[in-house]
């Protein structure tokens, strides 16, 4: 599926707009200098004549054209320094008339050739980080800054986390759309799931793939609306499509939403589209596997336990022990 495709199609719109708006404010430009310094417009003229007689000599060729040529070139040149000292002496920059794009490499549109550009590719992803629903937790909470220190109090815990960091990075590194991986995230209160689960979709997001990060209890709450609202609510409708269909979806919190036949449904539901898709997704809980088992219909927990890598996060609270300090 690759970037998100709402993000794709406004960023897309953007550069257009940057496009012209550029060449715009170039022409804009050029008439203001036109109307204060004739001298500028009166080589323009001669400049575009210059032009059209090297465009007729080269195709014309004859005896003579390489000299001629070579004639024309020199007083363009020529013509275009008289133009740039023109500017100079009364104020403006040499280069005050040209088209100043935002990317000179693309020229605002966002493609080199046929290939994207890097400006566009920034864009996207920064709109991506914007659209995973992650918030400042996708800048703040990342592999780099993640430390096993905390969990150093018992060696068993501290390998256990080592093992769950090393596979959570594989998963961004290695991350394929449609590769259908699943992780599921057990583990109590301040264990550094929802931190590597941040950190996953910073990696994943720059690397080209459409993320979607959400609490189930807003989940629920999305799908809860869009069963009772009245007409259509074309915002709710987009979300519930990008849980079915993003590369990446993150569920935070399982468990902590209102659990009716409702809900359950709507669970079972997204996690057997998603597997039958081959889409991956993560799951975070601080229920147990016994207490997953006693919450959800059996077809659910067989699901998350049989298609879903467990990582059990162990160890003491980290924000409690960063209180302390």
């Amino acid at each position: 599926m690759g970037y998100n495709r709402e993000n794709f199609r406004r960023i897309k719109e953007e550069y257009e707009t940057k496009y012209l708006r550029a060449r715009a404010e170039a022409d804009r430009r050029r008439a203001e200098v036109a109307a204060r310094l004739p001298e500028v417009a009166e080589i323009d003229r001669a400049m575009r004549d210059t032009g059209v007689e090297l465009l007729r000599t080269a195709v014309g060729g004859g005896p003579g054209a390489v000299e001629r040529l070579a004639e024309l070139r020199e007083q363009n040149e020529t013509l275009q320094a008289s133009r740039r000292d023109l500017l100079v002496a009364n104020g403006y920059p040499a280069d005050y008339t040209e088209v100043h794009y935002a990317c000179e490499r693309c020229g605002d549109t966002g493609y080199v050739d046929t290939k994207m550009c890097d400006c566009m590719r920034r864009a996207l992803i920064l709109a991506g980080f914007e659209s995973s629903g992650l918030g400042q937790l996708i800048e703040t909470q990342t592999f780099e800054n993640f430390s096993l220190d905390y969990y150093r109090q018992k060696p068993e815990h501290y390998a256990t986390m080592q093992r769950n960091y090393d596979t959570l990075y594989r998963f961004a590194h290695d991350f394929r759309a449609g590769q259908g991986r699943n992780l599921a995230l057990f583990g109590g209160t301040g264990l550094g799931k929802t931190h590597l689960s941040s950190a996953v979709a910073r990696v994943v997001i720059e690397r080209g793939y459409d993320v979607c990060y959400v609490t189930a209890v807003g989940m629920m709450a999305d799908y809860e609306y869009d069963r009772f609202k009245s007409g259509r609510d074309e915002g709710v409708t987009a979300s519930l499509d990008r849980y079915a269909d993003c590369d990446l979806l993150i569920v935070d919190d399982l468990g902590t939403e209102i659990t009716n036949q409702f809900t359950v449904s709507v669970l079972y539901n997204l996690i057997n589209t998603r597997l039958n898709r081959g889409l991956s997704t993560i799951i975070s809980t601080n229920l147990t596997q016994k207490e997953l088992r006693e919450r959800y219909w059996d077809r659910i927990t067989s699901r998350i336990l049989g298609e879903y890598q467990p990582l059990v996060f162990v160890g003491v609270d980290v924000r409690a022990q960063k209180l302390r300090k």
